[in-house]
């Protein structure tokens, strides 16, 4: 089933009150599978991430469009009473509600999931914030970054005679936001079984976390600090980026014997495979630098297309170190719909990134683009909320819509 009428998630109703990315992120992975996400923005500014980005074409936001694709917009004043009403009889016919504000915000406004479970008790309630819903740091303010930091992985990012490094995307608040997204296709397979809603519960410190490998147990059991290694992991050889003949560097991964052996036979050097220090992982660990220069040596005499072609023959992971004009131009990307354009009323034909995973029954779908601030008013409070004409105008003149 490919078409939009099908999708999978097409019988959600989510309404989305997140802003910025952390909870925005975890509403664009639900309607990238069909659920109807009815995106609810203040009525003066909308969701910042209208503003955000770099490069702004027409002063444009090129962001929005991305994590905003596939929703509805209506606005709705959340500091008033009739705001706040509205959102409650939005919410009593729909399956998932995401907010990303600061614990307690939700229950100022009269939204509390207990309150919103007595009217809709199947309501799954996804929460993202920097540090959950409890515990003494709750209350604090809670970027991506601060999440990155204590998560553990901005400790271990960059070079080791450096500070510690970012990464060029917003990983703290994207992380959070897939895991919501779990914790909120979970909690509504449960409400199969049950029939009852609940709280998902996603803080980014703790998402960053779940990607930490074995860093826990490394300072527990054996007192090993991981520290910043550059292009490197510890103890993981050969995998680095080296370079080639007409100055590209590329990434080579062959940490695993079988691999390295591969790798050997490809620079007719087939004797390393069995050198006491190259022939287990753990001393190729051990002789990382040395091994490093060896393969480096030979990699710079050779140019970037001879030499993944020698490797991939070889079976050899390798690859270049993509950017954006490479996509475009890549035949893989290509052939797998890995890039989708569509039609900006401003900016024209605009390409974004297509829907991961892919499945093979019931694939998601890009279907449009982030909506103007809000452009489904009508559409949303008259079809479903069933207001006239003239309480739609009375709102508007009241500031509420």
């Amino acid at each position: 089933m490919t078409s939009e009428d099908h999708l999978p998630l097409d019988d959600l109703r989510v309404v989305e009150l997140g802003q910025l990315l952390a909870g925005p992120f975890c509403g664009q992975l639900l309607g990238d599978f069909g659920a109807q996400v009815i995106k609810v923005e203040d009525p003066s500014s909308g969701d910042p991430m209208r503003q955000w980005g770099r490069e702004k074409p027409y002063g444009q936001s090129l962001w929005w469009p991305v994590v905003a694709r596939n929703k509805s917009s209506v606005t709705a004043n959340l500091r008033t009473e009739a705001g706040q009403d509205l959102v409650r009889r939005l919410l009593a016919d729909a399956d998932v509600l995401i907010e990303n504000f600061r614990p307690g915000t939700l229950e100022r406004w009269g939204l509390a999931p207990e309150v919103l479970w007595e009217v809709n008790p199947r309501l799954i309630v996804t929460r993202v914030t920097g540090f959950g819903q409890d515990g003494p740091y709750a209350q604090r303010a809670g970027y991506g970054s601060i999440g990155e930091a204590m998560g553990g992985i901005r400790y271990v990012t960059g070079d080791p005679d450096r500070p510690p490094a970012r990464t060029g995307v917003s990983l703290g608040d994207s992380l959070a936001a897939t895991f919501a997204c779990l914790g909120t296709l979970v909690a509504l397979h449960q409400r199969g079984r049950d029939g009852r809603g609940q709280i998902v519960d996603s803080a980014i410190y703790e998402a960053v976390l779940s990607l930490m490998e074995s860093m826990i147990p490394e300072w527990q059991v054996a007192g090993y600090q991981r520290e910043r290694t550059g292009a490197t992991l510890p103890n993981v050889s050969p995998s680095n980026a080296y370079p080639t003949g007409d100055g590209e560097m590329l990434l080579i991964a062959a940490n695993q014997d079988t691999v390295f052996g591969r790798l050997a036979e490809v620079m007719g050097r087939a004797e390393l495979a069995s050198d006491e220090r190259y022939a287990t992982h753990s001393a190729r660990g051990a002789y990382m630098d040395e091994l490093d220069g060896l393969i480096a040596a030979w990699t710079s005499t050779i140019k970037a297309d001879d030499l993944l072609e020698r490797l991939h023959e070889g079976g050899v992971p390798a690859g270049r170190i993509f950017r954006a004009k490479d996509m475009f131009a890549d035949p893989h990307f290509a052939a797998r719909d890995a890039i989708v354009r569509l039609a900006h009323p401003d900016l024209g034909e605009f390409a974004v990134h297509n829907v991961a995973p892919k499945l093979s029954a019931t694939p998601g779908a890009v279907r449009r683009l982030g909506p103007a601030l809000g452009q489904h008013n009508n559409e949303i409070y008259r079809d479903v909320l069933g207001l006239s004409d003239d309480e739609l105008s009375s709102l508007r003149s009241d500031g509420v819509i």
